[in-house]
C-alpha cells in the first residue's frame, strides 16, 4: 500500500511557526543514505541559512548503524554528482564524514546543531546523537500516522463486536523476526511448549530478510530457540511488510485479546509503533509485549490499561525473558478459564477497550501535536543560539589549505 508520509511531513512542517529545511527517508522504512532526502527543492541560499531537521520517526534510533566510511563515500558520491570536484579532498571529506547524517545534508548550514525528530523516549541512543550536536525533539509519530491508517476503524459495523462469536483467545500478527524482533521466535517457541497454539490465531514466518530461523544468530543468547520445526505448528505468514498499516476486521472478531508483539522488546526504550494502535483503534484489548514501562507510556496519553482483569506485572519485569514468561504465564491462566467465566472477562475487557477506541479518535491526535509543536518551539529557542557558521567556517578553511 502507499504511505504518503511526505503528507504527514509537510503538515508538521505548517503547524510551527518556522522554516524549515526538512530530511526525510523514502521510501518508507528505508535506512539508506541514498534515500535521505529533502521534501522539497529549496534555493542554495536557504539551504544555507535554514535550520536542517531530520525525521528519523519511524524505525527505532540506531547511531551505530552507519559507518564513517559509508558516510564519507556518500558524500564523496554527492560531490561528484554536482561536479564539486575541488572539495573531494581528504581533509574536507574526514571533516565532513565526522558529523554523522548531517554530512549527507547541508554540511555548511550556518546553524551549529541540526534537529532530529524521534519517537522514543528513555533512549541511550540520543546521547549519542547528542554528542554529534544533534538536538533532538520527540514526538509520537506513530499515533498521528495511526490516525490515517485506521480511520475506517471509527465507522466499521463489523467492530461492534457479538463477543459470542469469539473462537480463539488470543490473536497474534507474527511476521518478521530479524533484528530488534528475534524475540519472536523464542515466543513462537513458548506458544508450542505451553499447549497455546490450539487457543492462538497466529502464523508463522520461516524465513525472514532471506534467512531461514534456524540460520539465525541471536544477539540475546537467552532467545535461542531449541525446536528447529516451528513452522510445522502454525501457517505459514504470507502478509507483506505494510500489513501493519490495515486491520482484518474477522480477525478481531474471532478473538478475545490481540497479544501485541512490538518492534522492541529487548531494550529500555520506548517505541510504541502501529502496532499497538491497531487493536485500540479496533476497540479490541491486548497484552502488549513491548519493553518495561510501556503500559505506562500508554496511560500517559490517556488510555487505560487492564490491571484489574488482566495481571499487568509483567509490565514492571526489567529483564526480557522474564517478561516474556510471565506474558505467556497470564495467557496459560486466561486460557484455561472456563467459557463462562472468559464470557464475563471478554465483556469486561472490551468495555476498556471500547474507552480506549474513544480516546483514540478524540484526544490523542491533538495531544500529540500539541506536544511535537511545544518541543519543537523549544529547539528552535535553542537553535538560534547557535547559530554561528562554524561548521561553513571550517569547511572553507580546508578547503583554502587545498
Amino acid at each position: 500500500m502507499s504511505v504518503p508520509l511526505d503528507r504527514l511531513y509537510h503538515f508538521l512542517a505548517d503547524c510551527v511557526n518556522h522554516d524549515l529545511l526538512i530530511y526525510r527517508w523514502a521510501p518508507h522504512g528505508s535506512r539508506k543514505l541514498e534515500d535521505l532526502n529533502q521534501i522539497k527543492v529549496h534555493t542554495d541560499h536557504q539551504t544555507h541559512i535554514l535550520p536542517i531537521l531530520i525525521f528519523h520517526d519511524q524505525e527505532p534510533l540506531n547511531y551505530g548503524f552507519y559507518t564513517q566510511d559509508q558516510i564519507r563515500d556518500r558524500v564523496k558520491f554527492q560531490f561528484s554528482k554536482r561536479s564539486l570536484d575541488f572539495m573531494l579532498n581528504d581533509s574536507v571529506l574526514d571533516y565532513v564524514s565526522t558529523q554523522h547524517l548531517r554530512a549527507v545534508t547541508i554540511c555548511t548550514n550556518d546553524y551549529d546543531l541540526i534537529i532530529l525528530v524521534h519517537s522514543e523516549q528513555r533512549s541511550r541512543q540520543i546521547d549519542y546523537f547528542k554528542q554529534k550536536n544533534f538536538l533532538p525533539v520527540y514526538y509520537w509519530s506513530h499515533a498521528v500516522i495511526s490516525q490515517d491508517w485506521f480511520r475506517y476503524a471509527a465507522h466499521d459495523p463489523n467492530l461492534n463486536f457479538d463477543l459470542k462469536n469469539i473462537k480463539q483467545d488470543f490473536l497474534i500478527y507474527n511476521r518478521a523476526w530479524s533484528g530488534t524482533r528475534e524475540y519472536r521466535l523464542c515466543f513462537i517457541e513458548h506458544l508450542i511448549n505451553s499447549d497455546l497454539i490450539e487457543n492462538c490465531k497466529t502464523t508463522f514466518n520461516p524465513v525472514d530478510q532471506d534467512m531461514h530461523y534456524t540460520a539465525h544468530q541471536f544477539t540475546n543468547k537467552k532467545f535461542t530457540t531449541q525446536n528447529q520445526q516451528l513452522e510445522n505448528y502454525f501457517p505459514l505468514n504470507t502478509y507483506p511488510s505494510t500489513a501493519s498499516a490495515d486491520y482484518v476486521s474477522l480477525d478481531y472478531i474471532e478473538t478475545g485479546i490481540e497479544v501485541v508483539l512490538e518492534t522492541l522488546f529487548d531494550d529500555t526504550r520506548w517505541h510504541l509503533t502501529e502496532k499497538t494502535l491497531r487493536p485500540i483503534a479496533c476497540g479490541k484489548p491486548f497484552i502488549l509485549s513491548a519493553t518495561s514501562g510501556s503500559l505506562q507510556y500508554l496511560r500517559n496519553y490517556g488510555f487505560e490499561t487492564f490491571a484489574d482483569l488482566i495481571d499487568e506485572t509483567y509490565d514492571t519485569i526489567a529483564d526480557s525473558q522474564d517478561r516474556l514468561k510471565a506474558i505467556i504465564q497470564e495467557m496459560k491462566r486466561i486460557a484455561a478459564l472456563d467459557s463462562d467465566a472468559k464470557q464475563v472477562l471478554y465483556t469486561k475487557l472490551h468495555e476498556i477497550a471500547q474507552r480506549n477506541k474513544q480516546r483514540f479518535f478524540n484526544g490523542l491526535f491533538d495531544q500529540v501535536i500539541e506536544e511535537y509543536q511545544t518541543n519543537l518551539n523549544q529547539a528552535m529557542t535553542i537553535m538560534n543560539q547557535h547559530c554561528t557558521r562554524k561548521h561553513r567556517t571550517e569547511f572553507l578553511r580546508l578547503l583554502q589549505q587545498n
